[in-house]
């Protein structure tokens, strides 16, 4: 029984304790592995064909910079959080990637390795980036005290991106979902179209937010070279 909307995003499941419901984080782990155990095929080169791609984009945004390895941990988080989106579309299956505990543990620790590596290996690069080229002199400590503010909110942000994104489908398809029994066959069936079209849409929105994620932590990161 849901006592209200958002209990479906509510690790109750527990034995001794523990939420077993965040034990479906790690499933998308063990597909990974077999695919290199086992002979080639279709789904292993069209899956080595998007790393591929991938590789080559993360590459041109960090650029030349001793960046050498760097693009495969943007690459892995890619994987990690499109495994977990689509994981969530299953019937009865956790969405881990619904909650903040996973996204800001994902974002955070990137974010302050930017930091860190910027300010310690380039500080004047960091203090020249706090203000645009060409702006007055006026306008230079408002200017710094807003780029200070978008990157301590950085991490917030492509938290709240991916949590929000992952909420408002499953949300939608609760909601359209829990009508369906006061409505007449006729309905119904247009009920079912509607919730195929939205298992669809938020197919897409589980690989364009792996994406998002993915590619705005690989621009962070070249800010700081």
């Amino acid at each position: 029984m849901m006592n209200n909307l958002f209990s479906i995003f509510d690790p109750s499941t527990n034995i001794l304790n523990l939420s077993l419901n965040w034990m479906s984080t790690f499933i998308g782990l063990m597909f990974i592995p077999t695919m290199f155990w086992l002979i080639p095929n279709r789904h292993y080169m069209f899956w080595n064909f998007i790393l591929e791609k991938l590789h080559k984009e993360f590459k041109t945004l960090l650029g030349n910079n001793n960046s050498n390895g760097s693009s495969f941990i943007f690459i892995s988080l890619f994987s990690f959080v499109m495994f977990n989106n689509f994981l969530g579309l299953f019937p009865y299956i956790f969405t881990s990637t619904s909650h903040l505990t996973l996204s800001l543990s994902l974002s955070f620790p990137l974010w302050l390795s930017f930091m860190l590596f910027g300010w310690i290996n380039n500080s004047q690069h960091m203090f020249a980036h706090m203000i645009p080229q060409g702006t007055p002199k006026i306008l230079m400590p408002f200017m710094v005290l807003i780029e200070t503010i978008s990157n301590i909110i950085r991490p917030g942000t492509l938290a709240v991106r991916l949590t929000a994104n992952m909420i408002a489908g499953h949300l939608l398809m609760t909601l359209l979902s829990s009508t369906g029994n006061s409505f007449p066959m006729y309905l119904i069936i247009f009920l079912i179209l509607i919730q195929i079209m939205l298992l669809v849409l938020e197919s897409a929105v589980a690989i364009i937010q792996s994406y998002v994620i993915a590619i705005l932590s690989t621009l962070y990161s070249s800010e700081v070279n």
